[in-house]
């Protein structure tokens, strides 16, 4: 029996290897490793790197659904380890042979950071085909060992719930809470149950009911493991027990829940979606402040993310897809008038007046009917007052009535038993395919020529399902197929034009996925009409997306009131702004506190790629009465605070940070607005805000004065 201690920055593993058995992952955490008690060795006979389960193969457990006793993961025998160092940092690679298969599990640790990447390859080495139909990116057993209470009593589970204009709404509690508790006597017995805290994403949305993320927090040592899975289509992560304590499993599309099983013929390999992991002392915002910087690291540089443009959209609560040469004109005045960047026209722009903008999208061709002048007409207007045009798009679908989708060959579409998929009047294009890739290109490229634009809204509003199964051993293998090459796609966008701004939009925060996210520089957070149901998704945006790629709309009312203008422009102060609305019909009064609340972004956003987040009354849901989100930027911290129909009208912030340290309070914005009753050296902002669906910014500096 011989034990690999990989230990970096905070962080340390310990792997124990042996003849007889897989690899097992004895400790992952950012103190000493120990040996922690076993006494029937049950724990450690479970304790694998990795599960992968292959049809044909016994599933050596009782298990349920459970992905414990795998076959044949249970076959692996260490073969070889090697360390070395990447861009990211250091990289631990521990490979092993049994069952036909030879796998190779990737550690990538990112740079100074509790946290690491974990994916795994598989490579038939054998003389017959093999059928996987689950492959772990990282497997961890015992997780809730430290401490002498049982899991039932310590452990904390925290998931997000994520849904259309109902987005990054995070639950937390006791396992129980979640329907898993254990089962067996407390003495004696097996020491596990078939249950388990399952959660799944399926098709195209990736983040449709709830995002990639999760975290386990141990009450009685104060620590979090979390973790995060980057892919942009079907995944999985499941919690549950044996052995007494609690395990977790991450995986990208799977059998039972993706529709997904891949043959391999000797010789042929497969890799899988990858997975953060880590741990942190402290609860979920500790953890989410270093997933903040784990996404910062594995991101695609952009100058977009330095610059952070103000975007205006005509869309929200504005034009709503019925944009033309005559309504965009007050528009585009109005939008260059409160200091925007960026001019964007949203949906509707190809299809001809009269004629559904939904279910025609495909060819991307100008309407003459709506720009009698031409779209070129438009896009020089944008320029004439200084912002850079650009341009809603939905490349990877087309609408059943698009008049080029009947000419087109299959091959092109998502299929399934030999027909086409159709989701709300659309064709899902299959990027596996050469020939749709090069006529995304080509749209993408003729629009940047003719129009210049620098701008696109990437739209995505369909779920096309467990996926396509032309040319694939499942509809789960044609849909992976399908994400992998659509994201080399957007690289080869980037490529050929690199200061060309694209936005990751799924109707709004469908696919809040940091496969995407690695790639694009900004990501819509809601399709929210309502902005007080906005302000709290607001609120919880950076839990999913770094401060610097969350879009968020600002749409003032035609006839809403000072306090409405104020909160919608607070919603998206401390992230990217979104502007909308028919800012040419408000009033001057409320125009000016648009004009204002982005110069105070503009004045504050070069902090937002290094500040990190912080809740002090918790991650919001929709539904809570105060709500309050802030940005720490060494020497100043931005806090933004939110009533909304709750009571009482005072509310005290505590921020621990500021705690003792000589500094100052003042509302930001709006300029000379009450709202700020006390600051103490205690680290506590005690606010009145006597209306209902009101917001401020605030913001604490070091010095007195």
């Amino acid at each position: 029996m011989k034990t690999i201690l990989f230990r970096t920055h905070g962080l340390a593993l310990r792997l124990e290897f042996s003849p007889d058995h897989p690899v097992r992952v004895l400790d992952v955490t950012a103190g000493p490793c120990a040996d922690r008690e076993d006494p029937d060795g049950r724990l450690r006979h479970w304790a694998r790197l990795v599960e992968i389960q292959a049809a044909g193969c016994d599933q050596d457990d009782h298990h349920g659904n459970k992905y414990t006793g795998t076959l044949p993961g249970g076959l692996l025998r260490y073969e070889s380890h090697a360390r070395s160092r990447t861009p990211l940092g250091a990289k631990l690679e521990i490979r092993q042979r049994g069952g036909g298969l030879t796998v190779t599990s990737h550690l990538q640790f990112l740079g100074k950071l509790p946290a690491f990447r974990s994916w795994t390859t598989v490579e038939n080495t054998g003389s017959a085909p093999v059928l996987l139909e689950y492959v772990s990116s990282f497997a961890l057993a015992g997780i809730s060992r430290e401490g002498g209470q049982p899991w039932g009593e310590k452990m904390r589970l925290h998931s997000a719930d994520n849904a259309w204009c109902g987005e990054c709404q995070w639950r937390s509690g006791p396992l129980r809470d979640w329907g898993l508790s254990p089962v067996y006597p407390a003495r004696g017995g097996s020491g596990f149950g078939l249950g388990r805290v399952s959660v799944s994403s399926l098709g195209t949305w990736s983040t449709q009911g709830n995002l990639p993320l999760g975290a386990l927090e141990n009450t009685e040592t104060g620590q979090t493991h979390f973790w995060q899975i980057e892919h942009n289509g079907s995944w999985h992560w499941e919690v549950g027990d044996l052995a007494r304590e609690l395990y977790v499993r991450l995986a990208g599309p799977t059998w039972r829940e993706g529709h997904w099983s891949r043959t391999l013929s000797p010789g042929e390999d497969f890799t899988s979606v990858p997975a953060t992991f880590g741990r942190v002392p402290g609860g979920l915002p500790e953890a989410l402040r270093v997933l903040t910087q784990t996404r910062r690291l594995i991101r695609r540089p952009h100058p977009d993310m330095e610059a952070l443009p103000v975007i205006f959209n005509d869309y929200m609560n504005c034009l709503f897809g019925d944009p033309t040469t005559e309504t965009l004109a007050p528009v585009i005045r109005a939008a260059a008038a409160v200091g925007s960047e960026y001019f964007v026209i949203d949906a509707g722009w190809y299809a001809e007046r009269g004629r559904s903008w939904w279910d025609t999208v495909g060819e991307w061709q100008p309407s003459a009917t709506r720009f009698p002048g031409g779209l070129g007409e438009v896009m020089d207007a944008i320029r004439a007052v200084g912002m850079i045009p650009g341009l809603w798009l939905e490349i990877e679908v087309m609408g059943v009535h698009c008049p080029v989708a009947s000419e087109l060959p299959d091959a092109w579409f998502f299929q399934r038993e030999g027909r086409r998929v159709i989701d709300h009047g659309r064709h899902q294009l299959d990027f596996r395919n050469p020939a749709v890739r090069a006529h995304a290109h080509g749209v993408v490229n003729r629009l940047v020529r003719d129009f210049g634009i620098g701008y696109l809204k990437m739209d995505y509003n369909i779920n096309a399902g467990p996926g396509t199964d032309a040319g694939a051993d499942s509809p789960g293998d044609g849909l992976l197929g399908h994400n992998r090459a659509y994201l080399r796609w957007v690289e080869e966008v980037f490529d050929a034009h690199p200061r060309l701004v694209i936005e990751n939009c799924s109707s709004g925060g469908l696919r809040l996925d940091y496969a995407q996210l690695a790639l694009h520089s900004i990501q819509s957070t809601s399709d929210q009409t309502d902005y007080r149901l906005n302000g709290l998704i607001a609120a919880a945006s950076a839990s999913a997306v770094t401060p610097e790629q969350a879009a968020v709309w600002s749409y003032p009312l035609k006839d809403g009131s000072d306090e409405e203008t104020i909160f919608n422009m607070v919603n998206s102060l401390l992230l990217r702004v979104h502007q909308s609305g028919r800012l040419h019909e408000i009033s001057p009064r409320r125009l000016a506190l648009v004009q204002e609340g982005i110069a105070v972004h503009k004045a504050l956003r070069h902090h937002l790629p290094k500040a990190l987040p912080f809740w002090p009354l918790g991650l919001p849901r929709l539904g809570d009465g105060w709500a309050a989100f802030g940005l720490d930027a060494r020497t100043v911290s931005y806090l933004a605070v939110w009533r909304l129909d709750g009571k009482p009208k005072t509310q005290s912030l505590v921020l621990p940070q500021w705690k003792g340290k000589p500094s100052t309070a003042t509302c930001l914005y709006p300029r000379g607005a009450d709202g700020l009753i006390a600051w103490s050296a205690e680290g506590v902002l005690k606010v009145r805000f006597p209306e209902p669906h009101s917001a401020r910014l605030f913001t604490i500096r070091h010095g007195c004065s």
